[in-house]
């Protein structure tokens, strides 16, 4: 599948209920599109079979332990970045993590903004999305979450913000309002659901004349 970068998708594999639904339920609300795994063997299974910027990893799993994961994510064909996310935050404790081939260690209890801070910062990490998106007139800065069109700031929600990231990072190509789906929201997104056409609705009247965004019939969405 070509990998068209937008917004931030997150996997949180915590076995601790209340944990991961609080981190899910955090992350969604900054804009993310955020899956949940509670054990390891279903989070190596939604690793394979979607693709994550980062996942957010408890190192002590039932079933399968994190280490495990990381090994096999660090060693396989995934661009997934890892953030061990434990109760064992000894220094030795970070080492053997970040030795294993995680790209960060944050330890229990955290303070959330930096949870979301360090997300961000290894989503940014990946080659294939720069800092700063242009098509034409229009910038889109992926780290200040800001977008401008003739120098002119246009506030976007976060879910339009992550459809228009979609569409400039694929550089002229169509993209689908399931691949739309996949990459802004989350799993359990509905595909028959009317939510593309509705975000774009709103994105193009908040892009202004004239009209950025092409409708290909039964293709998806481009900006040429």
């Amino acid at each position: 599948m070509v990998r068209h970068h937008c917004g931030v998708r997150v996997l949180v594999v915590e076995d601790n209920a209340v944990v991961a639904d609080a981190v899910v339920e955090g992350l969604r609300d900054q804009g993310m599109a955020v899956d949940v795994a509670y054990d390891g063997p279903s989070g190596l299974d939604k690793v394979t079979i979607n693709d994550y910027d980062v996942v957010v990893l408890d190192r002590d799993l039932p079933r399968l332990h994190g280490d495990t994961i990381c090994r096999q994510v660090v060693e396989g064909p995934y661009a997934s970045r890892i953030l061990m996310l434990t109760a064992a935050g000894q220094v030795e404790d970070r080492v053997e993590g970040l030795n294993l081939g995680a790209d960060d260690y944050l330890a229990k209890p955290f303070d959330f903004s930096e949870l979301v801070a360090r997300v961000r910062a290894l989503a940014r990490r990946s080659p294939s999305a720069p800092p700063v998106l242009t098509r034409g007139d229009l910038v889109v800065d992926r780290v200040r979450l800001a977008v401008t069109r003739a120098g002119r700031p246009v506030p976007l929600a976060r879910k339009e913000l992550g459809v228009l990231e979609a569409l400039v990072s694929a550089d002229g190509a169509v993209v689908s309002s399931e691949e739309l789906l996949e990459r802004v929201w989350d799993e359990h997104a509905d595909p028959f659901t009317k939510t593309v056409a509705v975000t774009m609705l709103r994105l193009r009247r908040k892009l202004g004349e004239p009209p950025l965004i092409e409708t290909v019939i039964g293709g998806g969405y481009r900006i040429p």
